[in-house]
Order: structure tokens, then C-alpha cells, then sequence
């Protein structure tokens, strides 16, 4: 199992925490994604190619980049 770290900007609440975890959920390879509001990142764990998380968050209005 592998931990990708993202950079998530553009949330303002608590209830986008929670769309951007169950968008990075449900992308197939994630076992948990942990979401923080501030400063705006999660934390990936399990298989999932990095492009589909950043694409899942994008389908809910937020933008996102690998971090390091």
C-alpha cells in the first residue's frame, strides 16, 4: 500500500471536506483518504493512480496537485 499526498485547494467548509473524501473513496485503489480543511490536503492511502484522485476531486469543484 502506497500514501499520496494532495494539495486540495478551493474548499471553505467542513461540508466539502466530506465531498472530497467520498470522491477520493470512491475512486477504485483507495482503501482511506483523510481530508483537512486547513491547509487544504489529504492523505491518500492504498493503489490508486494519482490522476483519477485529482480528477474525482476536479468533478466536485475543487482543484488538486501531488504533493512531493
Amino acid at each position: 500500500m502506497s500514501t499520496i499526498n494532495l494539495k486540495i485547494t478551493g474548499m471553505t467548509c467542513e461540508h466539502c471536506v466530506r465531498a472530497a473524501t467520498k470522491a477520493l473513496e470512491g475512486v477504485p485503489g483507495v482503501d482511506k483518504a483523510e481530508v483537512t480543511l486547513t491547509p487544504g490536503s489529504a492523505v491518500v492511502h492504498g493503489a490508486a493512480d494519482p490522476q483519477q484522485l485529482i480528477a474525482a476531486v476536479k468533478e466536485e469543484g475543487y482543484d488538486a496537485e501531488v504533493q512531493g
